[in-house]
């Protein structure tokens, strides 16, 4: 492959998802806030964001911990946010799946919910892409975004205690979450999907460890794949009638 194109798919993901820059550093800013108020050191924020960064899960962790929870179940409820990523891999793997082992060890460290949302749709879009191309895609989804988080989480760590409350940093976190999905809704089964993943969540939200959120997942990923299989036949049977 040409340099000029690996330039170009890479920094086509790189300005794909620039928009996220806008809400990662207010969510960076609160989960060092609160990771902190938890009783956290700046270091220990800062490899808690490093090794883990996965937003969700952090601040599950350190809310649990500000409630002096066990650890077996700060880690138990930390794994069952973080599931979901098991999810995303597992429908990147017909567009990566045929990478180098330490190729997909990387993309599995840079799997954000950010990354996934906007490389997904791009796969989606161009599956004649190659496998590189798709690599070098991903990678750039992340190469401003990974960055901004650690930087921004020091911030929080460090002066996010003097940020006024009226400034009201909180906001980022739903609207991280609104800016992937919506992009997303393409199709009915798409909109079914997270019809049931929404009230499936609200229903089961007195599930204990954020499990709620894990069986909402599953229910809508099969209201979603029922309700593919059923336009599916649909159009078969158009088909056929004509």
């Amino acid at each position: 492959m040409p340099t000029s194109t690996r330039n170009s798919v890479f920094w086509r993901g790189t300005i794909d998802a620039a928009p996220f820059l806008l809400v990662v550093g207010p969510f960076a800013i609160l989960f060092g806030i609160v990771a902190t108020e938890a009783g956290l050191r700046v270091l220990e924020t800062m490899a808690f964001s490093v090794l883990v960064i996965g937003g969700a899960s952090q601040f599950a962790a350190v809310s649990l911990m500000a409630e002096d929870a066990p650890t077996l179940i700060v880690l138990a409820t930390a794994l069952t946010v973080n599931l979901r990523m098991a999810m995303y891999s597992a429908s990147m793997v017909p567009y990566l799946g045929a990478a180098p082992l330490w190729k997909r060890a990387l993309v599995s460290y840079i799997l954000l919910d950010q990354s996934y949302a906007v490389s997904i749709l791009k796969f989606e879009k161009e599956p004649k892409m190659t496998v590189n191309e798709r690599l070098l895609y991903f990678c750039g989804t992340m190469v401003l975004v990974a960055p901004l988080w650690y930087v921004f989480t020091w911030v929080g760590a460090v002066v996010g205690s003097q940020i006024p409350p009226e400034y009201a940093i909180d906001f980022a976190l739903p609207i991280t979450f609104i800016a992937m999905v919506a992009p997303m809704l393409r199709t009915p089964a798409h909109i079914i999907t997270a019809f049931v993943s929404v009230v499936g969540s609200l229903v089961l939200s007195v599930l204990p460890a954020g499990t709620g959120l894990l069986v909402a997942g599953v229910l809508a990923m099969i209201a979603g794949a029922q309700t593919e299989l059923w336009m599916e036949r649909r159009q078969k049977q158009k088909g056929v009638a004509e």
